[in-house]
């Protein structure tokens, strides 16, 4: 917990998710590789902050937001060759990892279906390996496996009978379609006692690989960690609010999920992607959690995941940190969204038995409803920083927030987001980022969020419509006060908007300034549309390699323009020494 935000360091990082990553030698994602050598690229230029989003094992529609386990690490991300597991010999990786294949998969960005066949293929090589020299002969890299499985006995035996099951299953995570004696841990360990010895011998060692690909994913973050260390770096991952219904997690405890509703976000302006979002809001499908049950575990749950997140990252973002007092939720899932999408509140009513989409577990209509509200948070919240102990949570507070979420931050210590342009004075000009707390994180635009060279040229199209015109202007007008900018705003977003905006940035008092590496570079490709699912979502990644960011005469411009005005605005490479308070 920060009691004296006055004396806190002033650092600036960069947000770049992994898989947005580009190296030389990757399989068409970012790994740890790829995050390794983002780390050494900030030391060189005095950024002290690596921001990622969630690295959980991701299902299908490859959102990090809905994860099929909270725990486990995401296969993904990790590097795969011979360098990086010892159990890849070099023949195997250049028979399964074909030049050509590798050339179409590094173009563009991440096609994630034989990104992830091709990924899987090399595991189970270097599963089969390690099998049989290493677990056969019980060698020392045989016993560090063993001492991970039980080191993670409280998760990672169900997590893998989940996945084993996942396989039997065509891949696919909806349990819920699964034949009735696997719809639980304990029925489905009934279910394989009753195989015959070789389906059953078959099966466990289909269970055993899943633990393996965990051993190596928590050995390569931790050693990606430890790197960070010695080069002065903080790592900063992300906690989402909510876990995938087709989870390993709702799977295995199901008493902790509520799934009768779905969990999501109100209507609000700035996110319109669809008409179902504008009119009804975000509805994720996330099963909302079962409080009362999770307490009675004493959270052990949730313990369990933030205790897995201090193993790697120095500081942690909770998603929606407004979930955890209250949150929005649906009385039915995502599917059946279209279905609901022409109705009004009767119509809604009608067919869900009277339930309405609302906040729950209490809208905050009364005084007793806000209070119960703000009580439920804060328990959660004093939960998470115990479990975290020695790293920095950050609570994403953005949207619907009532004033007791902030409230409760302050006094929990914990940093809340400012985003320029939604702190804004009565007359519409944005605050004076001098002016923000010192307890605060500052970004200019979030992955939800379109870079900052992409909202202007989304301003002038409005503009060119006739869409709000007026309103459009006003904003570009505002947009270059904040930057230290006078007179009519131009089409292009210039190398002096640019600086501008970066400079009031990072002079803001918040003790986190982070800039997403697409708007150090003034590029406008988007990680994110709110609400939306395609295959263009999370799949964008940076046209360059890591070591051509330095090569590239414009970029290297733009890092250099950053890195100093890091140093003008006081967030210098020799801030933050003691930034890792708690």
């Amino acid at each position: 917990m920060i009691t004296d935000p006055c004396h806190l360091p002033r650092v600036a990082g960069i947000l770049e998710p992994v898989f947005a990553i580009r190296t030389g030698d990757d399989l068409g994602v970012g790994d740890t590789e790829g995050v390794r050598q983002m780390v050494d690229w900030c030391h060189r230029h005095g950024i002290r902050v690596f921001q990622t989003l969630p690295i959980n094992e991701m299902g299908g529609d490859n959102c990090p937001y809905n994860a099929i386990s909270a725990l486990a690490i995401d296969p993904v991300t990790l590097a795969i060759s011979p360098r990086h597991i010892p159990d890849l010999s070099a023949g195997e990786f250049h028979r399964l990892a074909r030049r050509d294949l590798l050339e179409r998969l590094r173009t563009g960005p991440v096609d994630y279906p034989p990104v992830k066949a091709l990924k899987r293929t090399l595991l189970e090589a270097a599963f089969g390996r390690f099998a049989a020299r290493e677990l056969r002969h019980d060698t020392e890299r045989a016993r560090e496996f063993r001492r991970f499985v039980s080191d993670h006995s409280d998760w990672i035996s169900d997590y893998s009978l989940f996945r084993a099951l996942m396989e039997e299953n065509g891949n696919d995570p909806a349990w819920e379609r699964w034949p009735a004696e696997q719809q639980s841990p304990e029925l489905a360990r009934s279910w394989v006692l009753g195989l015959p010895e070789k389906l059953r011998s078959e099966f466990a060692r289909r269970a055993l690989f899943f633990s393996y690909v965990q051993w190596l994913a928590f050995g390569q973050w931790q050693a990606v960690r430890a790197g960070a260390d010695t080069k002065g770096v903080f790592l900063m991952g992300d906690i989402p609010i909510g876990i995938g219904r087709c989870s390993a997690d709702v799977w295995a405890g199901r008493a902790n999920f509520d799934l009768d509703w779905s969990g999501g976000a109100p209507p609000e302006k700035i996110f319109k992607t669809d008409r179902f979002t504008e009119k009804w809001g975000q509805n994720w499908g996330m099963p909302l959690y079962r409080w009362d049950e999770m307490r009675g575990r004493n959270f052990d749950w949730w313990r369990t995941r933030v205790g897995l997140a201090r193993k790697i990252f120095h500081l942690c973002r909770v998603d929606h940190v407004m979930g955890l007092f209250r949150i929005y939720a649906f009385p039915w899932t995502p599917d059946r969204n279209a279905e609901f999408l022409p109705l009004d509140e009767q119509g809604v009513a009608a067919r869900t038995g009277g339930r309405l989409p609302g906040f729950r577990p209490f809208p905050d209509d009364t005084a007793e409803h806000t209070a119960a509200n703000q009580r439920q948070g804060e328990e959660m919240l004093r939960v998470i920083l115990e479990a975290a102990g020695d790293i920095t949570i950050v609570a994403e507070d953005l949207g619907v927030v009532p004033d007791y979420v902030r409230q409760t931050l302050d006094k929990l210590g914990i940093a809340g987001f400012r985003i320029p342009s939604f702190c804004r004075e009565p007359d519409g000009r944005y605050c004076d980022p001098a002016q923000y707390p010192r307890l605060s994180f500052t970004q200019p635009s979030t992955h939800d969020h379109p870079p900052l060279a992409a909202a202007w040229v989304e301003r002038w199209e409005g503009v060119d419509r006739g869409e709000k015109a007026e309103e459009q202007q006003r904003e570009l007008r505002r947009a270059m006060e904040f930057a230290g900018l006078n007179g009519e705003p131009a089409r292009e977003y210039s190398d002096c908007l640019h600086e501008g905006t970066l400079r009031a940035v990072l002079r803001s008092s918040s003790m986190l300034a982070v800039v997403m590496l697409t708007d150090v570079f003034a590029q406008t490709a988007r990680f994110n549309a709110p609400g939306s699912v395609s295959s263009e979502n999370w799949s964008a990644r940076m046209t360059e390699t890591v070591e051509e960011l330095d090569r590239d005469p414009k970029l290297l411009a733009k890092t250099r323009s950053f890195a100093r005005l890091i140093r003008e605005t006081g967030r210098g490479e020799n801030g933050g020494e003691e930034f890792a308070i708690r």
